[in-house]
């Protein structure tokens, strides 16, 4: 299905344009998923609410770094950046 929505230029097009915000929220939910942990038990170990990972692992809100980096510790693991691109 993927393949043939990327046959409309337009729509690969904002594909391309959201990609890195898709990378991220693959990368925490398989984090978390590795930690064989739930959205829940993660919220808990931060100290939020379950619907505010499920917004984080989503792509539905702008965390800051340290969000990031709390997530990561909840998950017992470490946040790395590992490269920077030129803007487009």
């Amino acid at each position: 299905m993927k393949q043939k929505a990327f046959l409309n230029s337009e729509v690969k097009a904002e594909y391309d344009k959201l990609e890195s915000e898709f990378c991220l929220a693959s990368q925490l939910i398989s984090m978390r998923t590795k930690a064989g942990l739930t959205q829940e038990q993660v919220a808990v170990k931060m100290g939020t609410q379950k619907s505010n990972i499920s917004r984080l692992e989503r792509g539905d809100s702008n965390p800051r770094w340290q969000t990031l980096l709390n997530y990561a510790q909840a998950c017992g693991s470490e946040l790395i950046l590992t490269g920077f691109s030129k803007a487009k």
